[in-house]
């Protein structure tokens, strides 16, 4: 279900304190749905019951959406069942997880499972993703736990035991061992994780393996490959980075078609070790080798150095045992270098600190995450192809601050990787949602400027080229590259392709050395937010003036009130909203419907000191004024007489002297815009309105002026409901 402005903002807080109290780490994942494993766990089996997930039940919803949904054919005859109704004795882990266990079924999900092929590889990084301390024996209560990193935070999924099956026989993933269940109940929890089993139709290997690391990936097209991308490809492992790799089909027919060597066009495999032999007949010369894994468990290469391949009988029997070999049928085989060159190509490398893959040394890198949002009509800029809105996009200060302690041709230098990604797309497929096209441009920022945080204007990106950008805009959920920059400061700026597209992301920030990122965010502030008190004294011919203007106003008071009029001198929001729309119908430059009468009650909460629900005659007079400045701005901006362009509207809140953040000018344009993305006069002038009483509640409560409040629920409500 999508959020609603208030809810997501509301979500987003929340978020914000969990990590301010350690939440989201490794140690201290998130609940996912709010739910707790250990208290669940305890609560059923005391009721002596197997839990059932009411969150992600066994029915067609859990399943899919579409070819995988209620209409579907497919999804009749599934049946959802617990191991111990599938199998006798089942078992979690039988004799260690390891690449075999990943066996595909009737699932489109090859890049999740080549990416488990690699996660077995590292114990260490395997049981933080799968809790080792499960069984189906003691403490068994028909619930189980899985681990992933989930744009930028941990996060701890729940499921039971029931999986889909056809026949008694699993439906997705299975192991060799038909008793060995943690790798469908692995690939059952991230089918939670992102709505259905049918969402993890299609993908990148590299998603999973940030989703099971938090890492960040580069990749390699071979044709494009540096010369050391053996080395390269050595050390990854050795650190214990994961790597898949494809071969792409240009067909889209032929999707996932075997080749007469065994390979298989559009899928994709894990690369599970590089090594070096020595055949008897090279003495002089070794034989670089590379082992790969099909996640089908079958259909192997079947050219040199294939299982059964007459290259094997050079070896020495030392040599077959330190590479592993054996002859089996299990979707596992060598290659030389040279013909994984030649056959693939495309090779992903998730680094998981990420290391420096051009050398010898290993360097720990600091690592920045920023998350943000795409809002149309706001901050969904598109790419610099559109200048007028480019300038709207969220924007980060990159600060390089100390060069590479082993630089390049002697050239001082930053190396760094920017990683943009995407959120939520593959869980929002259901509703039609598609990865956008996204990238992202980096800024040099002139030294004059250093150290200031207003965001980027329209005319800095008219009048300055970028000084790097990504290679290009891709529809992927990450788009990652690596730069090599002079220290000093920069602005990076992510966008989709197109303007108006809305949605989350992340972008992060590898660096060798100490620097830093951050979003740009103005200072939150209000030039002017409490009135200023009338001065004592005669009245001047204005002050008179504007007396006669506030006792016309009489002229339209009804006739109930004229007795008490000469008393009180003041207006309701009926009589205030009658002046003003009668003064506003002279202006036909002005893009407005009227003043609602919801409005005029904001206007008269915003000056009414004395807590009467009217406006008196210096509190009249103060609106006014007001309401004359802000036209003068709104008729600066509103050029083709249609109302203030959303996107201007930042600049037009500035010059009424109010800096706000990026996610503030987010809910102004959700709030106020209509559905040409443009804003009327009536709405500015309640949005101006409504921010000067915000802000001067605030100071009033902000007593020590530190800049934080504490409110009761009566305070608060007293507040928001008369505001």
């Amino acid at each position: 279900m999508p959020y609603t402005p208030s809810g997501f903002f509301c979500d987003r807080l929340i978020r914000e304190r969990e990590r301010r109290d350690g939440e989201g780490s490794l140690n201290k994942p998130l609940r996912f749905n709010g739910q707790d494993y250990n208290t669940l766990r305890q609560e059923f089996l005391q009721r002596k019951t197997l839990f059932e997930d009411e969150t992600f039940p066994a029915t067609v919803e859990s399943l899919g959406f579409k070819e995988l949904g209620h209409k579907s054919n497919k999804v009749k005859n599934i049946v959802w069942k617990r191991p111990k109704e599938i199998c006798e004795n089942p078992q979690f882990i039988v004799g260690g997880a390891s690449r075999t266990d990943i066996c595909q079924g009737d699932l489109g999900d090859c890049w999740l499972l080549a990416a488990i092929a690699c996660l077995t590889l590292n114990e260490k990084l395997l049981y933080r993703v799968v809790p080792p301390d499960q069984s189906f024996s003691e403490g068994y209560g028909g619930i189980f736990h899985f681990q992933f990193w989930r744009y930028g935070d941990w996060v701890d999924v729940i499921i039971d035991d029931r999986i889909p099956t056809f026949n008694n026989q699993l439906v997705f993933t299975k192991s060799a061992e038909r008793n060995e269940f943690w790798s469908a109940l692995l690939e059952k929890a991230y089918a939670k994780l992102h709505g259905s089993y049918e969402a993890l139709k299609g993908g990148n290997t590299t998603e999973a393996m940030e989703d099971f690391t938090g890492g960040v990936t580069e990749f390699y097209e071979m044709k494009e490959a540096p010369k050391e991308l053996y080395k390269i490809m050595k050390k990854a492992l050795e650190r214990g980075s994961l790597m898949g790799c494809s071969i792409d089909s240009l067909v889209p027919a032929r999707f996932e078609t075997r080749t007469v060597t065994g390979l298989v066009k559009g899928h994709a495999y894990s690369v599970t070790a590089v090594e070096e032999c020595r055949p008897s007949q090279h003495k002089e010369s070794k034989v670089r080798l590379v082992r790969l894994r099909n996640p089908w468990g079958q259909v192997e290469w079947n050219g040199p150095w294939s299982d059964n391949s007459k290259e094997w009988a050079t070896l020495s029997k030392a040599e077959k045992e330190k590479l592993q070999h054996q002859s089996a049928e299990d979707g596992e085989f060598w290659m030389s270098f040279e013909d994984f060159k030649k056959n693939y190509t495309k090779i992903e490398i998730c680094n998981l600190t990420p290391d420096a893959l051009e050398d010898d040394k290993i360097h720990k890198w600091t690592v920045s995450v920023n998350e943000g949002r795409w809002v149309r009509g706001c901050s969904a800029g598109g790419c610099r192809n559109y200048p007028d809105t480019f300038w709207t996009n969220p924007q980060y200060r990159l600060r390089l601050l100390e060069e590479d302690d082993d630089p390049e041709d002697n050239e001082v230098a930053c190396t760094f990787v920017v990683a943009l990604m995407q959120k939520n797309r593959r869980k929002e497929r259901k509703m039609g949602a598609n990865l956008f096209t996204i990238g992202f441009a980096i800024y040099e920022v002139p030294k004059e400027m250093h150290g200031n945080k207003q965001h980027m204007q329209k005319d800095f990106f008219l009048f300055n080229s970028s000084k790097a950008r990504c290679k290009s805009y891709i529809n992927l959920r990450e788009v990652t590259q690596r730069f090599r920059l002079s220290p000093g400061e920069y602005v990076i700026v992510p966008s989709t392709y197109e303007p108006h597209q809305e949605g989350e992301f992340i972008l992060r920030v590898f660096s060798e050395k100490k620097n830093t990122s951050e979003e740009i965010e103005n200072r939150i502030e209000a030039d002017h937010p409490v009135p200023a008190p009338a001065s004592a004294g005669e009245e001047s011919e204005e002050d008179q003036q504007f007396r006669t203007i506030f006792q016309e106003i009489g002229g339209e008071v009804s006739t109930e009130r004229r007795g008490e009029w000469s008393q009180d001198m003041e207006i309701t929001a009926n009589e205030l909203r009658n002046v003003l729309n009668r003064v506003i119908t002279k202006h036909k430059d002005l893009k407005t419907e009227g003043f609602s009468l919801e409005s005029c009650r904001s206007m008269i909460a915003l000056m009414d000191m004395d807590g009467t629900g009217r406006l008196n005659l210096q509190e009249f007079r103060h609106l006014w004024n007001k309401i004359k400045q802000w036209q003068g701005i709104f008729k600066h901006y509103n050029t083709d007489q249609s109302g203030i362009n959303s996107y201007e509207m930042r600049n037009a809140v500035n010059d009424a002297g109010f800096r706000l953040n990026n996610q503030l000018y987010d809910i102004i344009t959700m709030r106020y815009a209509n559905e040409s993305m443009n804003i009327d006069f009536d709405s500015f002038i309640s949005c101006l309105v409504r921010l000067e009483a915000m802000f001067r509640a605030f100071q009033a409560f902000d007593k020590d002026g530190d800049g934080t409040i504490r409110l009761s629920v009566l305070e608060w409500l007293q507040l928001t409901m008369y505001a």
